[in-house]
Order: C-alpha cells, then structure tokens, then sequence
C-alpha cells in the first residue's frame, strides 16, 4: 500500500474514531431534555450556551437595574445567569424572580474562590486556596468545598467557578497568585481533588480552571494575552497534573485559559479557549473529561482586541467548548452562533451534544421540579455559627511564619513593648489590626498608607516608626483583575528596607507572599494569605502567643523552598486578656 494512501486512510480512521469518542462523551438525552429541545428554536436553543454576568446587589423587580437582566431571561431567553457581589439574601430573591420569570430554569454560577464570602458579604470566609494549601490538610480542603456548596446552593447557585487548578510556580504571575493552592503539582493535585469531591457531595458543580493551566504566566489574560511556553513534557507533569485529579475526582465542570500554548500548537496568538487542540483533543480524547466545558469570560481583553464577541464565541464553540460566559454583548453572540449553525460551519449534532450536556445538567440538579429556593432558610444555612468556627480554624492553621531573623516575631508574643504599627491596602480595607492587637496588649501606635499615598505620608509613616523601638508592617497586596501588577509601590518597599535596618522590622502580607523579595532586609515575615475579621484575628492571635503552624505551598525566592515554616507552639504571655 503507497504510503500516502496509507497515511490517508489512517487519518480518516483517527478521524472518525475521535468524532465517536467526542459523541460518546454527551449523555443520551432522557424524555425529558428530548421535550425541551423540541420545545425551542434554534435561536432559543442557542441561547441555552449563553450565561451574561449579573451583579447581586438590590434592585427593584421593576427598577432599571433589572432592565438588562429581564430583557436577557425575557426576549433572549438565556440558559444562565453568572452571579456576583450582593448580599445573601438579595442575590437569592434577585434569582428568585429571575427563576420564576424565566421559561426555562436557569442555571446559576458564581466565582466562589476561597468560600461564599469572595462574593456575598456575611457569608462564611476561608483563606484563599494558598492559604489552604499552607495548612497541608485535606481536611480543609474539603471543608472549603463543602461549606461553599451548601451556602451557594442556599442562595440559589448551583455551579462553583471554583477550586482553582493551576500551579503557581511564576512569583511573577500578577493574576493567579494566591488563587492557587501551590507549587507543588501533587500536592494541589490532592487539594483540587478534596475540594471537588466536598463541593458534589454538597449538591454544587464544581469547576477546575484554567485549562490546561495559568500559573507560569507573567501577563494578566484581562489585559492581554499570557503565553505558557513549556512543551507537552512539561505541561503533562505540571500544569496537567491537577486537572487530571479532578477528573479522576468527577469534577463536572472544566473552564478553559485565555492563554497561548505554542509549545503544544505552534501557534503563540491562540488561546487555547480557541484551540481544537487543546479543548478537545488534550482535555477530551487525552484526558478522557466528559463534563461541560466552559469559557473563561468572553469580554476579557485577550479575546476581544482580536476576534470581536461573536466571532470569538464562535471559535470557542469550535473548539470543544459548551458554555459561553460573559459576553459583552449577549444577543451578537447568539446571532453569531446561531449563523455558524444554519450555514453549516457547526454541524447541527456537534451543537446538539452540547445542547444536551447543558439540559442534562438542570434535569439532574432538580431544577425542571423546583428552580427556586427558600427565603426564610437563607439565614438559617449562610453565615452560621458551625461554618464560621471551621473557617477561623483552618484560617489560624492557614498562618505561616517564613523568617523571624533577630527574634522579631518572638519579641512581639512576649509582649512589654511599644510598637509602631504602619497598615498598607486600598481605601476599602478597613483593618482591625491595631483594635485587635491592642485588645491583646499591645501598646501600638498607627498610620495607614493606601496606594494614592504621597510623599507627605510616607515623611509621617517614617516619623512614627523612628520613635518606636520595633516597627510592623501590615501589606494587603493582592490580585486585581485588569492591574497587571501584584507588587508593593516602591516609596513602601524603601521605607520598609531603610526601617528594617534601622530597628527591629516586621512584616506581615495579607496577600501576595512575594514580597519578601522587595524587602530582603525585613527580619520577621509572616503570611496571612487575605484581608478580613478571620484572617486579622489570626494574626493578632499569633502575635499574641498563639501557635503558627503553617509551612510555605510555594517556593518563596531566593531562598525558601515549598515546607518551610518556623512553627511556633503556643505561648502564655501577660497580657490585658490574662490580668486578674
């Protein structure tokens, strides 16, 4: 046989023998799904894939921040709604009305990193995933999916944007950071895998992003597009080694990664949202996932600068995606897709597999009986006393002490002396800290810089710390969507260097645990992961005597590796809390 009829014939096979294994990987459609399908046009079975973002603040049912949302559930007729920042109980009777104005239910997501607090103030708030891995326990892993899950679903969110799996092995990646458990594959392949099986033992989808992995990254995808360059080596004994987990784990849902992989395409301007490649042959035939595929968000720069709304949802669709979120523009989307159906350029069964994975879903989540949820019992699940006292547990767990040069941190538990207390974050952050440190003793006096801070602040910030004996420094740096960077301001990090060789100088990062090396001089570093009630008790708590025992999830450069952590047991100090 010549080889080129040989070649051909044998790509022909592969060929099909991939379209039978995409084509098994959609589930048979129950009576049901086959009665709703039939129910809809094109357009509205198109609509189906759609899922704009809502924000979940009040709003008057008839008031003119629901214009935008009744026209997609009323005229579009969307499949979804992605859902952000609100109270608890407006979220749930926002949803509410949306459910029951809706000819079909919809599906409800919402990004709920590091717990249901990320997005609804008065929910329970974990550490972020780092923070997590910095406690080494499956345990809170697990308690992370769960609790997410239940209050989710309280309020009516049925699928979780959430744990992130990517390795964050780029101390320069300014957009996951913290999102990650760690550097170490196994170890956030194990989390990753704890956490998706807690939030489907809870009743919630979970979702692991970004696919096929956007922890070596240096550019931030809302901006821009983010090249990972390593090979298909590389990526399969790190990027992929998490993913792989949680499938192994039945994760329901994937998100791809605005990100370029030339190393595995050839091609360095695709993002592998746009890759039949990567969404199909890797993630489907390779890794054998038969959930639902979904687009990280539509309107973020990496995408749009390039294709335009439709045509990018289109190429998305191609690729091997299910679901469409965050479109800037709902309705060109739609006409868009529904073009590339009726011209042939997607054929009628490849849509239909995806039609039938997103109806699949409401029919097993119970949404075809019952799309609404209980107002009264809202306040009953979110927020309650049980989840909160797990959160603050693995929150105090979560606490990792990197270097205490010069007994700085030490010298602080002991208590007896004055402290300089100098706070850094955005307007926003309204620290407890020094309310909380000197609850426990501590005589401290404050100044708070923000980013728009000037010369003359920092002239007083370098006055309070040059009478005080020992000097701390509490830094809320953390990710941004759309900032591109996650570093301090560099008046900061000179002030912290000129103190910390100066006088005794601690520094304790609510964010970003790279700071250390803008600030090598700094004697005790201590990580406390994010901004919040939980995580500011923690510190206080620490530097009070309490125990730290965390150890690093990351490799801390120049010189600390993934494990390091000085544990400290906990110490009986005299204190206003012990005074008789």
């Amino acid at each position: 046989m010549p080889r080129l009829f040989r070649t051909l014939i044998l790509g022909l096979v592969a060929a099909a023998w991939i379209e039978s294994a995409a084509a098994q990987s959609a589930p048979r459609p129950t009576p049901a799904v086959r009665r709703l399908m039939a129910s809809l046009t094109l357009e509205r079975q198109v609509a189906q894939l759609v899922m704009p973002w809502l924000l979940g603040n009040y709003v008057a049912y008839d008031g003119d921040g629901m214009a935008l949302p009744r026209y997609w559930v009323d005229s579009l007729q969307v499949g979804g709604i992605i859902i952000s920042i609100g109270s608890p109980m407006d979220v749930a009777s926002k949803l509410n009305f949306l459910q029951r104005r809706s000819r079909l239910p919809l599906l409800i997501a919402a990004d709920l990193e590091g717990g249901t607090a990320f997005r609804f103030p008065g929910a329970t708030s974990f550490p972020t995933n780092m923070g997590v891995g910095a406690t080494g326990r499956i345990e809170d892993a697990a308690a992370l999916g769960r609790i997410t899950a239940l209050e989710g679903r309280a309020v009516g969110v049925h699928m979780n944007f959430a744990p992130v799996a990517d390795v964050n092995n780029n101390p320069a990646n300014p957009i996951i950071n913290t999102r990650s458990f760690g550097g170490d594959p196994a170890a956030v392949a194990r989390l990753v895998a704890a956490t998706v099986t807690a939030t489907k033992r809870a009743g919630m989808l979970a979702t692991v992003k970004h696919f096929p992995g956007h922890g070596d990254t240096e550019v931030d995808s809302h901006i821009s597009l983010p090249i990972v360059r390593g090979d298909w080596a590389r990526l399969g004994g790190v990027e992929l080694v998490p993913f792989r987990a949680a499938i192994a784990a039945g994760v329901d849902v994937v998100m791809s990664a605005h990100v370029a992989l030339p190393g595995l395409t050839g091609d360095s301007t695709a993002p592998a949202t746009l890759s039949k490649r990567v969404m199909t042959d890797v993630l489907r035939d390779s890794l054998g996932f038969r959930g639902l595929v979904v687009t990280d968000a539509l309107d973020m720069g990496a995408l749009v600068a390039a294709y335009g709304g439709g045509e990018a949802a289109v190429r998305a669709f191609e690729a091997g995606t299910d679901l469409l979120l965050m479109p800037s523009n709902p309705r060109e989307v739609i006409a868009a897709m529904t073009a590339a159906i009726r011209s042939g350029r997607i054929s009628r069964d490849r849509f239909e597999r995806s039609l039938v994975r997103v109806l699949t879903i409401k029919e097993k989540l119970g949404l075809l009986r019952r799309r609404t949820v209980s107002l009264d019992s809202v306040a009953a699940v979110v927020g309650q006393r049980a989840f909160m006292d797990t959160a603050r547990s693995v929150t105090r767990r979560s606490l990792v002490l990197v270097r205490d040069s010069g007994d700085v941190i030490r010298g602080i538990r002991s208590g007896g002396g004055d402290l300089a207390l100098v706070t850094y974050g955005e307007p926003g952050w309204n620290s407890t800290l020094p309310q909380q440190l000197t609850r426990r003793g501590h005589r401290v006096q404050t100044f708070r810089l923000y980013p728009m801070s000037g010369p003359a602040s920092y002239d007083s910030a370098q006055a309070l710390v040059a009478r005080a004996p020992t000097a701390l420094f509490s830094v809320a740096v953390r990710v941004a969507s759309g900032s591109g960077v996650i570093t301090m301001p560099e008046p900061l990090a000179t002030l912290i260097e000129s103190t910390a060789r100066a006088r005794p100088t601690a520094l304790v990062s609510f964010g970003s645990p790279y700071l250390l090396t803008q600030t090598p001089s700094v004697g005790g570093f201590l990580l406390a992961w994010t901004t919040g009630q939980a995580p500011e008790e923690a510190v206080a708590g620490a530097l009070s005597g309490a125990p730290i025992m965390g150890t690093l999830p990351i490799d801390l450069p120049p010189r600390y590796r993934t494990g390091a952590g000085l544990i400290l047991p906990a110490e009986i100090r005299f204190d206003a809390a012990n005074r008789r």
